[in-house]
């Protein structure tokens, strides 16, 4: 039987909510032509095959979808390696090579913006506004923000995935970085239930996602 672990990725200081990730650290256990189907059946927002440890290959699928670069499975899995003892410096998803580091207990990967699916990016007025968002009323991708404290780079946001079989994704690293990139400054992002994702450009043209993961369970 190949072996699961779960995860929950961008958790707070609390170790609380985050994003379900599943992962298999030896995906060579689950035939390439089943991936698909096992992810759905899963049913977590994504769940990685890491096909080589060593050189950090591995494949991120949705419930619908391979994706060729996600933000919460690169950081679940790099925090993930480092806990069983084999910390990597990359990974490397179809993308391309993802930059890997570890800052005390948070762990950060730098991407390319450009790799992110595409969304449509929502500035509202307010958190209240965010709030009042149906996530069944959205047709397209849709990362929707407000800003909490401007000045002090913080941000409340909500993402909406139609196209990838994702109702509403409870923290989305892929997005977070093509915002930062955006906004040109540093930012710390609450989203969803109370999912934290800290983002930091990090020169040329690539944007770093960071944040704190916990296991959930394995087996």
């Amino acid at each position: 039987m190949a072996t699961l672990h779960v995860l929950r990725v961008f958790v707070n200081e609390d170790g609380e909510w985050g994003n379900p990730l599943g992962v298999y650290p030896d995906g060579s256990e689950v035939p390439t032509e089943q991936r698909q189907s096992r992810a759905a059946e899963l049913g977590f927002s994504e769940t990685v095959f890491v096909d080589d440890r060593a050189r950090g290959d591995i494949r991120i699928f949705t419930p619908r979808v391979e994706l060729p670069f996600a933000g919460h499975p690169t950081v679940g899995v790099a925090w993930l390696l480092a806990r069983m003892g084999a910390p990597v410096e990359a990974l490397r998803p179809p993308a391309g090579e993802v930059g890997v580091r570890y800052e005390d207990d948070v762990t950060y990967v730098s991407a390319d913006p450009a790799w992110a699916p595409t969304f449509e990016y929502r500035q509202l007025a307010s958190a209240g506004e965010l709030r009042a968002l149906d996530s069944a009323a959205a047709q397209v991708n849709t990362y929707a923000w407000a800003w909490i404290d401007e000045a002090a780079g913080t941000i409340r946001a909500r993402s909406f995935v139609p196209e990838a079989g994702i109702v509403e994704d409870e923290a989305t690293g892929s997005a977070a970085i093509a915002l930062c990139a955006r906004l040109g400054r540093a930012i710390v992002i609450h989203q969803g239930h109370g999912s934290v994702l800290h983002c930091v450009p990090s020169g040329g043209s690539r944007v770093e996602v960071g944040g704190r993961a916990r296991l959930v369970e394995s087996g």
